[in-house]
């Protein structure tokens, strides 16, 4: 029988193996980016308390929501999705600025 690829053997099982090894490593990167992006989040947010400046900036916030969506396009992922992400990630940065408050 000819070899389409279909096969569940060792080597397949090692290449998913890899795979799942990769998807840990973008996942952990993912979540220090995350980190990084609060760090410099909460370092805004004391700029504004010192300069008492509104927590909210919605210009800037659609700044961000249409660079997302541009940069979604460019990597050629669900625009949709990714400022989904964007807005939960500015939900919570203004969370966490209104209680520092």
């Amino acid at each position: 029988m000819a070899d389409d690829n279909t096969d569940s053997g060792s080597t397949d099982e090692l290449d998913l193996d890899e795979l799942r090894d990769e998807i840990r490593e973008i996942d952990r990167d993912i979540v220090e980016l995350i980190a990084r992006r609060t760090y410099v989040a909460d370092t805004i947010a004391d700029v504004k308390v010192e300069r008492d400046l509104p927590t909210t900036d919605e210009e800037q916030e659609q700044r961000v929501m249409d660079r997302a969506g541009a940069n979604a396009e460019q990597f050629d992922v669900d625009a949709n999705l990714v400022k989904a992400i964007f807005r939960l990630l500015i939900e919570l940065n203004k969370v966490e600025q209104r209680e520092s408050r």
